[in-house]
């Protein structure tokens, strides 16, 4: 196949596979609270409902990085998009909250099958010199599923119910499926040949399992058990990587390599700023403020929709300015309309909301593509496929976080019950000291981000 048509093919197919992960995430978020009516879930076990997606995925990123370098990206991708459609369909027809988490951890792994391969192979296809502008597509894919998935997903709730946001999916699926079968002939497959690590993967994904679950159980001591044994498990993967010959996670790539450890950091970072700032305004709008979930979805869409707008804007600036002077700048955005968020309450304009996402939606947008390029762009070719692993697992690790925090704070002030008019006040509250942590760590950020070095000389140096 000519390589340009290949490309092109390439960028279409990871661009439509980009929107739906994002779309079904904030999509769920405005169903919330009718997913709780129907179910009668208390405050952390809905929490659930999003986070299951999350930890599903993130246990598996990495792991499914390594195996498509090894075996193929894009037949990894190609299984993925089966399991994510398929686990869709169950998520639609879910009888209990059980089954519909279930479900979620399900769309978890599809998704970790995705999104471990997708940014690889484009990495694969586009040289340096176009990468930032093919990466910054996928990008803007990525929140245009953001943008749509709160208006959509509040439209499909009210007007036909939560569990047709599941079904929007399944013919998006089934058109990825048919173009990967159609149009991509190619395979790649940089590392084919080498041992897949079983050992490392089983601790990584149980350490962050006892890390996540642990979050939910606080403050209540096997929370805390849980979380230790998190850490020290973590520790354990570590020193397991650097004594074989076949990490899944290539912990030498972070050795020497500053700019590669730091982008990951400023990613996780980020993410942890910001990820639950969307289930949280979700359930403002809703409770707090009495609105439908669609009317929710139109305030909620103001942070997307600008992302949307300038991603492709910044990955092509990153392509010509140093990625670390860009990402900064978005990050100091960031913390700006963090911090604007922790003077909400009840009385709080719309206006003042809108604004504050505004601002969100602009310092991500400056931040994330061109931090993905510094990080595909600070490694070489046959570990496109982990480097890629690793930069989702930051983002996943950093949404976790983000919703261990929410999930942590919620347990705290409102405990396991349902919410109702009576908990308003003490929600309120996890929503300010939410704001108030995730400004401070977009802060720090900010540091990380500048630390890191210039990213296009270390890679001139390489080549």
């Amino acid at each position: 196949m000519d390589n340009a048509v290949n490309k092109n093919y390439v960028l279409i197919i990871a661009a439509i596979a980009s929107f739906l992960t994002p779309f079904m995430g904030s999509a769920a978020n405005v169903a919330l609270p009718s997913i709780e009516k129907e179910f009668t879930m208390d405050a952390v076990m809905l929490s659930w409902v999003a986070t299951s997606f999350l930890l599903a995925a993130a246990m598996f990123l990495v792991p499914f990085g390594r195996i498509a370098d090894i075996y193929g990206r894009k037949k990894v991708f190609t299984y993925g998009i089966f399991l994510y459609t398929i686990s869709c369909l169950f998520s639609a027809i879910s009888t209990s909250g059980g089954m519909l988490i279930a479900s979620r951890a399900a769309q978890g792994i599809g998704s970790a099958m995705i999104f471990g391969t997708s940014m690889a192979i484009l990495t694969s296809v586009y040289p340096p010199n176009e990468r930032g502008k093919a990466l910054g597509i996928s990008v803007a894919s990525v929140y245009l599923g953001l943008s749509l998935g709160p208006f959509l997903g509040g439209l499909l709730t009210q007007h036909l119910g939560w569990r047709s946001i599941f079904l929007f999916n399944l013919p998006l699926g089934l058109i990825i499926i048919a173009m990967v079968f159609s149009k991509l002939k190619s395979e790649w497959a940089e590392a084919r040949g080498e041992k897949f690590d079983l050992a490392g993967s089983t601790i990584y994904s149980l350490t962050l399992v006892a890390l996540m679950y642990g979050f939910s159980l606080l403050p209540k001591i096997n929370g805390a058990w849980l979380i230790g044994a998190g850490v020290i498990g973590f520790l354990a993967f570590l020193r397991w990587e650097t004594r074989i010959d076949s990490p899944v996670l290539n912990v030498k790539l972070f050795r020497g390599n500053k700019a590669f450890t730091l982008s990951n950091l400023a990613a996780l970072i980020n993410y942890s700023a910001t990820f639950a700032v969307t289930f949280l305004l979700s359930l403002y709008l809703q409770y707090v403020k009495g609105l439908t979930p669609q009317n929710a979805g139109i305030v909620l869409v103001s942070q997307p929709v600008v992302m949307t707008i300038f991603s492709p804007l910044a990955g092509r600036l990153s392509d010509r300015v140093e990625p670390r002077i860009v990402a900064s700048m978005g990050m100091g955005v960031t913390t700006l309309g963090l911090f604007l968020l922790t003077f909400i309450s009840k009385n709080t304009a719309f206006g003042f909301i809108i604004a504050g996402l505004i601002l969100l939606g602009f310092g991500f947008a400056l931040f994330s593509s061109p931090n993905s390029n510094a990080v595909m762009s600070s490694v070489e070719r046959k570990f496109y496929g982990v480097a890629s692993g690793t930069l989702g697992t930051m983002r996943l690790t950093g949404q976790m976080l983000s919703m261990g925090i929410a999930m942590l704070l919620f347990a705290i002030f409102i405990g396991r019950v349902q919410i109702t008019p009576a908990q308003y006040i003490p929600l309120l509250k996890s929503l300010k000291i939410a704001f108030a942590i995730f400004t401070a760590f977009c802060f720090a950020g900010v540091f990380a981000s500048l630390a890191r070095g210039n990213v296009k000389e270390a890679a001139r140096d390489r080549q």
